[in-house]
């Protein structure tokens, strides 16, 4: 018989989900509006600092998507997009019709490089075709330098919507990720730092673009007595019962976050001896990653490669997984424009996602290590 599934990266729940959830039934708010709703915005805009308004939805995804309707993108547009990221990063591009223009990353956060940005941008203006807006990602909880992708947007006039989908609890300078963008993103998968099961947040200093936004997300209805639409609207608002999940989450989300940086800590000793093998971590101490995922990258000169690590781990029933593969080599982008380096391709062939979540036992770390010291010893 196995043992039990370790997880890349499993939801966590704190206990008082329950209750709120329990709440909306008695009350009968099960719609997508609700007490649960205005709480959870307000528990995340007090937890982003109270400067910023943010509108609960469905999915990050539906976050991505209105950001980009609110920037103003339109079918034919360009919009710069990190390559190296999940498809959902680039695909509400592609909804309005808009090109995705792919920007290979740095190898010290491994998020979108600003010099290379800056060389996109440029070609592209030359061929008369500005970008309307570039979406640059906190991969795996950790920041990007936002200091020099905003300086850059700001130079060009171009909105930054940031994809901090991953990285609710990391900071860059003090300033919480999700707050350096015109327009941010959060997501609330099952798999991410805190869960309301499926949900999303579009983030904004400016209260109209919030209030856009819910309007957007509530099938964009006009004030009227009867039914009346002057602009095609959606169905991205997050439900009450979610939201509920979504406040008891917020109640332990730092512990959450301090877990998955003990679970980074714990990989860094374990590797210690080893020199081919690098763990993702702060550059320095301008970063702070919420270490959603904790990664590794091995150097293939030493006989030891991720493949065989995966599998090794996979044949005791341990959940892992490549990094991302990067969007300008997916096949459903394979036509689009991109100013790459190697960088992400060569990350994506050498790194691996370890087991990371919050909730990870002394006897699932003691598994972890002895399969990782058998594959990496003999």
């Amino acid at each position: 018989m196995s043992n039990p599934k370790i997880w890349l990266s499993s939801p966590h729940m704190g206990g008082s989900e329950q209750k709120f959830v329990n709440e909306a039934f008695d009350t009968n708010w099960v719609a997508p509006l609700g007490p649960n709703v205005t709480g959870f915005e307000s528990d995340l805009e007090n937890y982003l600092g109270g400067t910023h308004h943010v509108a609960a939805l469905s999915s990050g995804t539906s976050a991505l998507h209105l950001a980009l309707i609110l920037a103003g993108v339109k079918a034919g547009d360009s919009v710069i997009c990190q390559s190296f990221t999940f498809s959902a990063s680039a695909n509400p591009i592609v909804y309005l019709g808009a090109e995705p223009v792919f920007v290979d990353s740095e190898e010290t956060t491994w998020n979108m490089c600003p010099d290379t940005l800056e060389e996109a941008i440029k070609a592209e203006i030359k061929t008369g075709k500005k970008p309307k807006a570039i979406v640059a990602v906190h991969l795996y909880g950790m920041p990007f330098q936002a200091d020099s992708i905003r300086k850059i947007a700001d130079s060009y006039e171009i909105t930054l919507i940031e994809d901090s989908a991953e990285a609710l609890g990391s900071s860059f300078n003090g300033q919480p990720c999700g707050t350096f963008g015109d327009i941010g993103i959060l997501s609330f998968n099952g798999n991410k730092i805190i869960t309301t099961s499926g949900g999303g947040a579009l983030v904004s200093k400016d209260k109209s673009v919030k209030d856009k936004a819910v309007f957007l997300a509530t099938q964009a209805r006009d004030a009227a007595p009867h039914y009346q639409h002057s602009e095609i609207g959606y169905n991205y608002r997050l439900s009450n019962i979610c939201a509920g999940i979504g406040r008891g989450q917020m109640e332990v989300l730092d512990k959450h976050v301090a877990n998955r940086r003990e679970m980074n800590a714990f990989y860094k000793e374990l590797f210690k001896p080893f020199d081919f093998i690098k763990v993702f971590a702060e550059a320095d101490d301008r970063f702070e990653s919420n270490h959603w995922l904790s990664c590794i990258t091995i150097d293939p000169s030493s006989g030891k490669n991720r493949e065989g690590m995966r599998l090794a781990l996979e044949a005791d029933n341990i959940e892992c997984r490549p990094l991302w593969k990067p969007m300008h080599l997916q096949p459903v982008f394979e036509n689009c424009r991109n100013y790459t380096t190697g960088v992400s391709e060569k990350l994506f062939e050498n790194g691996l996602c370890l087991p990371s979540g919050s909730n990870l036992t002394n006897e699932d770390k003691d598994r972890l290590k002895t399969n990782l010291l058998n594959y990496i010893q003999y």
